[in-house]
């Protein structure tokens, strides 16, 4: 009833506002995919938890768009809001766009929070709003005054990230960023995503759950550096420090003003995919902008070779934590009542266990049986339920290490398997090693390789809803590009220090889910006369587990990868483990 409620309260103040549609994109100002609790406008309106999907209002009808990953979620939170779930992706699915055209009258006014609304976003529903003779509006955050006791301003202090983990100064990644600048001849670079942020001036925070980051916003110029942040969240150390590198501080709440003062000479950059709406309505008419991918994503993307041995680093801690807790899970299951919260508890143990960890890189994804089959499936006191000695357990889960962010998901047999659960385990385990194997010519993008990961399931008329990999941050956001691999087409070249997930899937609603995840660096292989080759180092050290493997379906170069992978996971871990798990780990990595 709660949602039904706060619905017609938006209804109350979109009327006073004069529009016929709200579209809420459950985001920040900095366009985070988790966001502060502060943001979290899309769960509140609608109830539905996951982190992607965009709710629309109108005067009498509400709907929610989200993709595969979430459909069975959405379903169970969406029941009895009288929100509509629009399954993207589908082909009897209709677009937000299509839905608003059938849903609306010519003239009607769309109503956006032009805060929390990317550029493109809005270019993209605008045009097409206008043909259908649909006006789009920015009208500010209306759910403000409707929001009883909404959170704050998120107060958490930031801090310094030492050159000994990021492996360059911020003097240095100014001056990187400067040069690219200067190969656009862009007089301003404006900085709104959060990871970009951090990344530039070598700072980290705590201001949104499992990402490190604090809310802020950058501007850099040829012969300056200004951070825009809350005064009281800079501790006088760290301001000291920042001083020092060239750095002005100016307060969070400045940094909209400061965009009305640039010049008419003046050209800016700014990603428009992650630049929000205000930010372009705050610059004078007058100005030049540069409207792509900042040099800071790429920048980013591509890890220096303190990242890369950090983030190696960070998953031999990892890796020793994850043997630990399947000691644990093996030995315990039919023993002991173990649920699906006391899985996800014991996983965030093991890790806090290890040097330097910094908390959990998302919420941990613990499915069992037919909960493994919601993608991102979260575990709650409503939805908690007892594991038993059979059948399958999806575990998605990660941390942050000062030395870097880890993703990881094993699908884990707790005993008794069917043939076909085997079976389906082995072609996802055939697609995972057919994409850790590829070799490629530098140029390749991310849309060319994802069949590797498909294929020996579409050669059985199988398939998975979502992207194979994600781009993974430095001790930053567990999910981040400009890179991908996935079928969708990314303009973006995979390219040497980029770190991607690889993860395909295969679900089976109602029954279980299997994924498995390693995440793997790009580097170079060799030079030949047709140009560059590239390669993937696989990062994630744990083992796969065996019994779920049907050996005679893997070809010969698939068995000697997993063969010759436990080698390395059992090399590497070892020196870490006590006797009793360097045993467990040492029988759990026999070759098949």
């Amino acid at each position: 009833m709660k949602v039904k409620i706060r619905i017609e309260f938006l209804r109350e103040a979109m009327k006073k506002a004069g529009i016929h549609a709200y579209i809420i994109n459950g985001a920040d100002p900095h366009l985070s995919e988790y966001v502060p609790l502060r943001w979290k406008t899309r769960e509140w309106i609608s109830g539905f938890s996951g982190s992607a999907g965009q709710v629309v209002i109108t005067d009498k009808k509400a709907a929610l768009w989200t993709d595969s990953r979430y459909f069975l979620q959405a379903e169970k939170e969406l029941a009895d809001t009288g929100i509509e779930l629009m399954r993207m992706g589908l082909p009897d699915t209709l677009s937000r766009e299509e839905w608003l055209v059938k849903e609306l009258q010519r003239g009607d006014v769309i109503g956006v929070d032009e805060t929390c609304i990317s550029l493109g976003d809005f270019n993209l529903l605008k045009s097409k709003m206008e043909i259908e003779k649909l006006k789009v509006r920015p009208v500010g955050d209306l759910l403000e005054d409707i929001w009883n006791n909404r959170p704050e301003f998120p107060s958490s202090p930031v801090y310094d990230l030492p050159v000994s983990y990021t492996g360059s100064s911020r003097i240095e990644k100014f001056k990187l960023i400067r040069k690219e600048m200067s190969g656009e001849e862009a007089d301003i670079l404006l900085i709104s995503a959060l990871d970009e942020l951090c990344w530039a001036f070598n700072l980290r925070g705590k201001d949104i759950a499992f990402n490190p980051v604090f809310l802020g916003f950058g501007i850099i110029t040829q012969d300056s550096s200004i951070l825009f942040v809350e005064n009281q969240k800079i501790p006088a150390s760290l301001r000291e420090m920042l001083l020092s590198d060239g750095v002005e501080l100016n307060d969070y709440k400045n940094f909209y003003r400061k965009l009305s003062k640039v010049k008419r000479t003046e050209k800016v950059w700014f990603d428009p995919a992650r630049t929000n709406l205000k930010i372009l309505l705050s610059l004078p008419d007058h100005c030049r902008t540069i409207e792509k991918i900042t040099p800071v994503n790429l920048l980013k993307a591509c890890k220096n070779d303190v990242e890369i041995n950090g983030m190696k680093i960070a998953h031999r801690k990892d890796g020793a934590a994850m043997v630990a807790f399947l000691h644990w899970l093996k030995t315990t299951i039919g023993k002991k009542e173990i649920t699906e919260l006391g899985v996800s508890g014991k996983l965030f143990l093991f890790r806090s266990l290890q040097a330097e960890f910094m908390g959990e890189s998302f919420n941990s994804i613990v499915g069992y049986n037919e909960h493994g089959a919601i993608v991102h499936y979260t575990v709650s006191r409503d939805s908690d339920i007892q594991l038993k000695p059979e059948g399958l357990l999806l575990i998605d889960s990660g941390g942050q290490y000062l030395n870097g962010t880890t993703d990881i998901t094993r699908t884990i047999v707790l005993g008794a398997v069917s043939n076909k659960m085997k079976h389906d385990f082995t072609l996802v385990l055939k697609g995972m090693i057919n994409l850790s194997l590829v070799r490629f010519p530098q140029g390749t993008k991310g849309a060319n390789l994802d069949i590797l990961a498909r294929r020996a399931m579409w050669n059985e008329g199988l398939n998975y809803g979502h992207g194979t990999g994600h781009g993974v941050g430095a001790f930053l956001c567990v999910h981040e590009g400009p890179m991908s691999i996935r079928q969708e087409f990314n303009e973006v070249f995979i390219l040497p220090g980029m770190i991607l997930s690889n993860e395909p899937g295969l679900y089976r609603a109602g029954e279980y889910g299997i994924r498995t995840e390693n995440l793997i660096c790009c580097k170079k292989w060799k030079e030949t006369d047709f140009g560059t080759f590239l390669e993937f180092e696989t990062l994630t050290l744990c083992p796969i587990d065996r019994e779920a493997i049907l050996p005679e379906l893997l070809s010969l170069e698939e068995r000697n990868w997993l063969n010759q992978y436990h080698q390395k996971v059992f090399r590497e871990l070892s020196p870490l483990l006590d006797e009793p798990l360097k045993k467990f780990l040492e029988e759990i990595t026999r070759a098949i």
